[in-house]
Formats: C-alpha cells, sequence, structure tokens
C-alpha cells in the first residue's frame, strides 16, 4: 500500500485534518487551540507514517503545497515558518507572485506538506485572535498612540518565537519515540525530499534575518502566551493537547 496506488491512507489523514481546521479555523482559535490541534495532527502523520514499510515512504512522490500570505510585507508568522517545516519534516520557501505578495512552498511527502499548511493556517490564525485579545489588556492601553504599532509587532514576534520553541521541542519527543521503533523515520524521509529537490534544481538562498527594533513589555507578553502552555503530545492510544499550566 502506497500513497501512490492506494491513497486511502493520506485521504484518511486529510479529513481529519479538515475535521480539526473546522473547528479551529473557521470559528478563530487562540494559541491554546492551536497547539493542542498541533498536538493531535503530530500524533495522526506519526501513525500514518508508521503505517508505511520503508519501500512504501522511498516510492512516495513529493509535493507542493503553498502558503498564501496575501501581503507584500512580513508577517509574524515568517519567524516561525521554518519550526513548521522542521515539524514536519518538509523543506520550505518564500517565493512572490506577480503582484509582489509573498507565499510559502512546503514541499515534502503528501500528508508532511499537508498538515505544514495546516499548521500555517493555525498558528496565522491564532496569532491575530491572541494580539487582538491583547489590544484590549491594560499593558497594552500604557503604550502612547505613536508606540502602538511597535507594540503589536513585537507581541507578535514574542508569540512566534515562543510556539516555533514548542513545535521544536514537540518534535524532539517524537523523534525520540519513533526511534525507539527501530525505524529511522526522520533520516529516511529526510533522504526522500532532499533527492527530490535536487532534481528541482532551484537556486535557493538564505536570507539574513535583520535586528529589529521591540518593546520587550509586548514581546515579553506574547511570548507567555505560549510559556504558560503545557502541550502534552500523545502517539498511539495516548492523549494529545495542550492545557494551561495551573489549570
Amino acid at each position: 500500500m502506497n500513497q501512490t496506488s492506494n491513497p486511502a491512507a493520506l485521504d484518511k489523514l486529510k479529513l481529519r485534518i479538515q475535521a480539526l481546521r473546522a473547528k479551529t479555523i473557521a470559528n478563530g482559535c487562540t494559541e491554546d487551540e492551536a497547539l493542542s490541534a498541533a498536538a493531535k495532527v503530530a500524533e495522526l502523520l506519526d501513525r500514518h507514517d508508521l503505517s508505511l514499510s520503508d519501500v512504501e515512504l522511498r516510492a512516495s512522490p513529493c509535493e507542493r503545497r503553498v502558503f498564501e500570505t496575501h501581503r507584500k510585507k512580513r508577517i509574524p508568522l515568517d519567524d516561525c515558518i521554518g519550526a513548521i517545516a522542521h515539524f514536519c519534516d518538509c523543506r520550505v520557501w518564500r517565493e512572490k507572485n506577480a503582484g509582489g505578495e509573498n507565499s510559502y512552498v512546503f514541499f515534502g511527502l503528501g500528508a508532511d506538506v499537508e498538515v505544514a499548511h495546516y499548521l500555517a493556517e493555525l498558528i496565522d490564525g491564532a496569532v491575530r485572535t491572541e494580539l487582538g485579545r491583547f489590544k484590549t489588556s491594560v499593558d497594552y492601553a500604557a503604550f502612547r498612540h505613536q508606540e502602538r504599532h511597535l507594540a503589536n509587532s513585537s507581541f507578535a514576534l514574542g508569540m512566534v518565537a515562543s510556539i516555533a520553541d514548542r513545535l521544536v521541542a514537540i518534535k524532539a519527543g517524537r523523534d525520540q519515540v519513533n526511534e525507539s521503533t527501530g525505524r529511522g523515520l526522520v533520516v529516511l524521509k529526510t533522504s526522500v525530499v532532499d533527492a527530490e529537490l535536487d532534481k528541482l534544481d532551484l537556486k535557493l538562498r538564505t536570507v539574513r534575518s535583520t535586528s529589529r527594533m521591540v518593546s520587550m513589555t509586548a514581546y515579553e507578553a506574547g511570548g507567555a502566551a505560549g510559556a504558560s502552555l503545557a502541550i502534552n503530545p500523545g502517539l498511539g492510544g495516548a492523549q494529545s493537547g495542550a492545557t494551561r499550566k495551573g489549570s
């Protein structure tokens, strides 16, 4: 059973993702809900990967999945996009469309890019929701009018940095569990994706991040939104979810 001749397993995963999307994005999800969904979808992804043999994984085609930002300038998600790709064992790069708007292209196995696109949607929406909540806070009211643009960007930056750290931590835990099965899934998937990426002969380059002014008050408020979460991703029959510490 490989994803080319019998896509039933991949289609089932996509249906589960669509169900999670309906519960979160459509209703305006919070960071708490986004990370809970990320933990759940990680479990589904690992189950999918473990159901395939090494031969089937090597035979699986790589796909592109584009996340449109609909923006010409940076968005908060920019600082988390690499962590999302790492979380999903795929590659990502930025492109501009004819209108000059940025988009991110995820490249990897079909299930991985589907999950990556889903997480990008979730996190982008969660940042917007939490930023809206921050704007109603006492801390935000203390900023002068001319300082509020900086406060907004600082909060969002702190929040996505926190989310990126949590995704990296979840990924490390998942890899440790998967390695205990005796299969080098990550190494195998990486070799498949890199081999297919080489065939595209893309001229990709790494862009250095530039220094930015931040309001530490707002940055720390954004970071606290992530730091106050305890994420417990499960595998197999375990439960997945995110809960506030102390709740």
